[in-house]
């Protein structure tokens, strides 16, 4: 299973982003997926993640700003970013949890290879 994340890219204070990241390879079935981001010198925190059926959550400094969505037939998720601050500057990982035998509940989590947001003027 590979997960490709793309989108990132250098924008300025008050723009927006979409990133996506889609997998591929051996998938019986997708539960949650989600995005976390790591800072220089700082430890990789959630930014927002969604489940299955829909539900959401968001990390409380993104909250109102970013929003999580997918595509469950696609297998792929997006993060739409909009009034970007500075420290929202980051590498931007997606992760999923994955089934990849058919009828089996056992999900393993998949990484991305991360993709770079800069919220700079």
């Amino acid at each position: 299973v590979q997960l490709q994340a793309s989108g990132g890219g250098l924008v300025q204070p008050g723009g927006s982003l979409r990133l996506s990241c889609s997998a591929s390879g051996s998938i019986f079935s997708t539960n949650a997926m989600g995005w976390y981001r790591q800072a220089p010198g700082k430890q990789r925190e959630l930014v927002a993640r969604i489940i299955r059926g829909g539900s959401t959550n968001y990390a409380d400094s993104v909250q109102g700003r970013f929003t999580i969505s997918r595509d469950i037939s696609e297998n792929t998720v997006y993060l739409h970013m909009s009034s970007l601050k500075p420290e929202d500057t980051a590498v931007y990982y997606c992760n999923a949890d994955i089934s990849t035998k058919y009828g089996s509940n056992y999900y393993q989590s998949f990484w991305g290879q991360g993709t770079q947001v800069t919220v700079s003027s």
